[in-house]
């Protein structure tokens, strides 16, 4: 009997506030023309390197609005429309992009990197940005995406360790979140065929890349069965740490040891891209600059104490939450994101955390990758005949999809109706591709003979022009909360500190340290 059939919702004290959940949601600035805003981060938002909630991402016109935590799906929503409401009513005369693919961009080289002053903290950020931009080119760095951040509550693993007869501790709370996030990769080819929202892209934005899609129109590609190019080699990839680290999720130790290897190992392109000697372009010429350039669909996350390296970190303290990073936009929702996904990603992560998950081999982490990119490109392709490699052998997409929405259908009725009716609209969308956000937006841009600047033009002068105004005292936190993180900015670039070849040099050594004390022990 699997761990799955053993393990019945109807036996555990679980329900929606059982888990912890916040939203991360990107979006670029734009002018009304749909062109990026070359304005310098609104001073109404705030200093980005100091406030909680509203920073930015690789660009200074790329927006990231981060919610606190909260223990229900309503709750979260409404804290990230609070957000929304303050930054629309500060922007002056810009908009915000709905979509993951970027609007129209200027030159790769007038993409302005995000600035967060001049303490060491802040020219760390700037540096790793422009080293990404170096390695991947700054338009890459500008596709937008939804990053959901989720943790069962400690009661859940208390029950789950009673059920697998065993202590709930560190060691066994990392055992769960590592077979969680396997069984989450097997299947990241679901929630990319339900919300993938990226079936087009400028045709400038592809001008640099070999490519097979469709022209549109004089400004727009697209692949007529693709879901999210966003997620496939036109997207946020890095062919480099595809080719070169080995990250199969089988384990902390191995997972630690793969992104500190990643960090510490120097590539041979990147060695030659620091051309001008007065100048540090990246962090280090490694594989990884840090463990945020590691690009995946799900990762280990904890939060680290002040100083603290997160890979020393992750090894003390264990896994605390999951970060799940492979949602697009929903150019459809003013929010990037709606209660329904959010709804089908609590079902799934809860049974992926409560089934058996196999280790990893190599070749099972190959048809993980292949199966998401063969939905990429070709999900809404009759799913009832598109084959994916399932653990199990060959299995059409809608027959795999399927099972697991009737293995999620149980911890639906646990959760409540709402629950229930999510997983009946996912249903609705595998039995009928033309229901997806893809689809949706293909047949938009088709019907109104628009293309994909325009289409998102328009969508973000509607959601700027129905999103409601912020009621006086959600304005006046916002402003209180925007005037402190200036203070706060201030008050750190008073500090006295080393200079800064001398603070990354630092850095760079813990990273080594940890490289040799993961040796030392495997020895």
């Amino acid at each position: 009997m699997s761990r799955a059939d053993r393990l019945k919702p109807s036996e555990f004290d679980i329900g929606e506030t059982s888990f912890n959940r916040g939203i991360e949601r990107e979006s670029l600035r734009v002018t009304s023309n749909g062109e990026l805003a070359l304005t310098p981060h609104p001073s109404a938002l705030g200093a980005k390197l100091t406030h909680p909630k509203i920073t930015t991402d690789f660009s200074e016109s790329q927006l990231e609005l981060i919610t606190p935590v909260f223990t229900s799906v309503d709750d979260v929503l409404a804290e990230l429309a609070r957000i929304h409401q303050y930054v629309h009513h500060s922007l002056d005369g810009e908009l915000l992009w709905p979509a993951s693919m970027p609007c129209l961009l200027p030159s790769d080289s007038k993409i302005p990197l995000a600035d967060y002053g001049n303490s060491n903290v802040a020219l760390h950020k700037k540096t790793y940005r422009s080293g990404l931009g170096i390695r991947y080119g700054r338009s890459m760095q500008t596709i937008s995406a939804v990053h959901y951040n989720f943790s069962p509550d400690d009661t859940i693993f208390t029950q789950l360790a009673a059920a697998d007869k065993t202590p709930n501790t560190t060691p066994y709370r990392n055992e769960r979140y590592y077979g969680l996030m396997r069984n989450f990769r097997d299947l990241s080819w679901l929630p990319v065929y339900l919300f993938g929202a990226s079936p087009a892209i400028t045709s400038s934005f592809a001008k640099a890349a070999a490519h097979d899609l469709i022209q549109l129109d004089e400004g727009t590609l697209y692949s007529p069965h693709a879901t999210s190019l966003r997620n496939g080699d036109l997207g946020y990839q890095s062919e480099t740490q595809n080719g070169l680290m080995d990250v199969c999720y089988n384990g902390i130790e191995s997972y630690i040891a793969a992104i500190a290897r990643g960090t510490t190992t120097p590539h041979e392109p990147y060695v030659h891209l620091n051309t001008d000697p007065s100048s540090i372009l990246q962090l280090n010429s490694n594989l990884l600059q840090s463990e945020a350039e590691f690009y995946t669909s799900i990762r280990a996350k904890c939060i680290p104490e002040a100083n603290e390296n997160f890979l020393n970190a992750l090894a003390r303290r264990g896994v605390e939450y999951v970060e799940v990073r492979l949602l697009d936009l929903n150019p459809f929702s003013t929010l990037g994101i709606d209660a329904d996904a959010l709804r089908f990603l609590d079902l799934l992560l809860t049974f992926c955390l409560f089934s058996d998950s196999r280790i990893h081999p190599p070749t099972r982490c190959l048809a993980v990758t292949e199966n998401l990119q063969r939905v990429v490109r070709q999900g809404r392709d009759s799913p009832d005949k598109l084959l994916l490699n399932a653990p199990s052998g060959a299995r059409s997409l809608s027959a795999w999809g399927t099972k697991v929405m009737d293995a999620l259908e149980p911890w639906a009725q646990q959760f409540g109706e709402h629950y229930v009716s999510s997983l009946k609209q996912q249903r609705e969308k595998l039995r009928e591709p033309a229901r997806t956000p893809s689809a949706e937006m293909l047949t938009r841009m088709v019907d109104q003979r628009i293309g994909f600047v325009e289409f998102g033009t328009e969508l973000a002068r509607q959601q700027h022009d129905s999103i409601r105004s912020p009621d006086p005292d959600t304005l006046s936190e916002f402003k209180a909360d925007a005037e402190y993180s200036l203070t706060q900015l201030v008050d750190r670039e008073a500090l006295e500190e080393a200079p800064f070849a001398t603070f990354l040099a630092n850095l760079n050594a813990e990273y080594e340290d940890i490289r040799t004390s993961l040796a030392d022990t495997t020895s």
